[in-house]
């Protein structure tokens, strides 16, 4: 991660010096998709590339080998109601047609490059290495967490960044619970790709009266869902495998296959 990371931020550089001097009006629709889109789009592909290089492709985008729990369809659910919500409370006459579809799009790229990175590599290599689902779901969702604790690098301060880090952590708890009971990445990848265009158009244009307040508190909503669920997932043991241990396979072969 730390290695994809140092190429994100190198990208953002190369993209910067290219497109630098250009006279972009600050979130202009070419502005949003130059400085946010073209480095995660960058990203995205070198992180395709790696997949395809070591034989991923179908690991990370096909069926997963663990099933789901009923109760964590609720994260899905709280995901498109906190994003629906917020989609309604937007002033998109003021936004302008071309700035709504230069967020989506590049909230796609955002959803597409982070899910890959943190649900699908991290989660996959996880499950290889035989280590329960809990450990599975708070290691990906603190490395998500921590890879926007980066934002205080760039100038962001402290108190905003700490906030970050707390909510995507939980995000990234519900991204895990959406992969782990459809069984595909690409659901995560667009609940993702929704969510972050959502945020950033209903804070900066919003439509204003009492659903506007109301959905203010999507990310509110997005971590006491994900204390909620968290302590659920505790709760039921979350012991699953998706593959036994390597070491007991080593040891017992008739252990093979039992998760």
């Amino acid at each position: 991660m730390l290695v994809y990371y140092g190429l994100y931020q190198l990208a953002a550089l190369v993209v910067f010096w290219v497109f630098g001097g250009l006279d972009l009006a600050a979130g202009s629709a070419l502005g949003i998709f130059i400085g946010t889109g073209l480095p995660i789009l960058i990203g995205g592909v070198i992180l395709v590339v790696f997949a395809w290089s070591i034989g991923w492709l179908r690991e990370l985008f096909g069926r997963q080998a663990i099933r789901g729990r009923g109760w964590m369809w609720v994260a899905i659910a709280v995901v498109l109601l906190t994003n629906i919500l917020r989609f309604a409370a937007i002033d998109y006459a003021r936004a302008g047609a071309a700035v709504v579809l230069s967020w989506m799009l590049t909230g796609l790229l955002i959803g597409f490059a982070e899910e890959v990175l943190t649900r699908g590599f991290v989660v996959n290599l996880m499950r290889k290495a035989g280590h329960p689902e809990i450990a599975v779901a708070l290691v990906s969702a603190a490395l998500f967490a921590v890879l926007h604790g980066g934002n205080f690098l760039g100038g962001q301060n402290a108190p905003a960044t700490l906030l970050q880090v707390g909510y995507t952590f939980f995000f990234g708890l519900l991204m895990y619970l959406a992969y782990r009971v459809t069984g595909l990445l690409i659901v995560a990848i667009l609940l993702h790709a929704s969510t972050d265009p959502s945020i950033f158009l209903q804070v900066t244009y919003p439509s204003g009266g009492p659903l506007a307040a109301v959905a203010g508190f999507g990310n509110v909503i997005v971590i006491i869902t994900g204390i909620v669920l968290l302590i659920v997932l505790i709760a039921s043991g979350g012991r699953d495998r998706a593959f036994a241990r390597p070491a007991l396979l080593k040891g017992d072969p008739a252990l093979a296959g039992q998760s």
